[in-house]
């Protein structure tokens, strides 16, 4: 390997699940003498590896990874802690005097980290939160969501009915703070990034992805997810936990408990895959302010010569 390039630049690196984001990432930090910071919801937690898609020691080739196996499954994981974590690594990486490379698929939490997103402090009310949850159980998904509606119609118009969760958050944001959650999400979307961020979005052609995701959950089975799960679960760790419901954990559940076939399961994870790729690139069209890079087409000095180009980021 050649002499590391030096920058003061922070490089994110996003795009949708199964695009190549791990290695991109990998690759550019032996170019920058780079860390990688991870941006993914799920690879914060112990013991979820095969499900998360978590890198191997093989595949970080010896680059130092930040936010992986940091917290125990039944711990809470949020846009705002990820944000603290992430901003906390981004000063050590640069002390050492090294590039921080932020890579993974939530753009919320991207979002967060790279417009400096401010969240309220207040904690969950409890009581409120249980009162919401009791109105849906009583009167259903949909008339909890048209109590959003009417308190806050731009929310509800992007929040599904049956994402009770997100519905209730954002009942509950505007009960706490008097303010709409559309409002405060506008308000922060205008935030500008800071001029030493460069963000990348890797994307290939729709067949292709979708055909490395069908094959990533095929190897995730041969690997030993059903016993990654089951370990988990021998381990305490309830499945209505926010980590055990994650995307290939609860399909797999459902298997171990017979509420369905192997084959099912595979299938519901493929396709929860895809159409979870899909939201991706939708968020990132719209909420991200990037250049988009051709995934299988990916030459990483031409990142380094456009991060050095300072117009295509006005």
């Amino acid at each position: 390997m050649g002499q590391a390039i030096q920058t003061d630049l922070i490089y994110y690196i996003t795009g949708p699940t199964a695009c190549g984001k791990t290695q991109a990432a990998v690759e550019l930090a032996k170019l920058t003498d780079g860390e990688v910071i991870s941006a993914d919801s799920a690879q914060i937690y112990k013991y979820m590896d095969i499900g998360t898609a978590k890198p191997t020691a093989e595949e970080t080739q010896g680059i130092r990874h930040h936010l992986i196996d940091v917290l125990e499954p039944d711990q809470p994981y949020s846009a705002a802690l990820f944000q603290k974590m992430a901003g906390e690594a981004i000063e050590d990486i640069q002390s050492r005097g090294k590039t921080p490379i932020v890579a993974g698929g939530s753009g919320f939490y991207l979002n967060a980290l790279l417009y400096n997103t401010e969240f309220i402090a207040n904690g969950p009310d409890k009581d409120t939160q249980e009162m919401y949850i009791q109105i849906a159980e009583q009167y259903g998904n949909i008339y909890l969501h048209s109590l959003l509606k009417a308190k806050d119609p731009e929310s509800a118009a992007v929040i599904h009915p049956n994402n009770v969760r997100r519905v209730i958050r954002a009942l509950m944001f505007g009960d706490e703070t008097g303010i709409k959650m559309s409002a405060h999400n506008s308000r922060e979307s205008k935030r500008p990034a800071p001029e030493n961020a460069r963000l990348f979005i890797l994307n290939m052609e729709r067949p292709m992805l979708y055909e490395r995701i069908n094959r990533r959950v095929d190897r995730m089975f041969e690997q030993g997810l059903i016993g990654e799960v089951q370990n988990l679960l021998n381990m305490g760790y309830n499945e209505d936990l926010t980590s055990m419901r994650a995307l290939g954990y609860k399909e797999t559940i459902d298997y171990i408990k017979n509420r369905c076939t192997l084959d099912e399961a595979k299938d519901m994870i493929k396709l929860g895959t895809r159409h979870f790729a899909k939201r991706q690139l939708t968020w990132f069209r719209h909420k991200c302010c990037g250049v988009w890079i051709d995934a299988c087409d990916l030459r990483l000095f031409d990142l380094i010569d456009m991060a050095k180009t300072s117009n295509i980021w006005k």
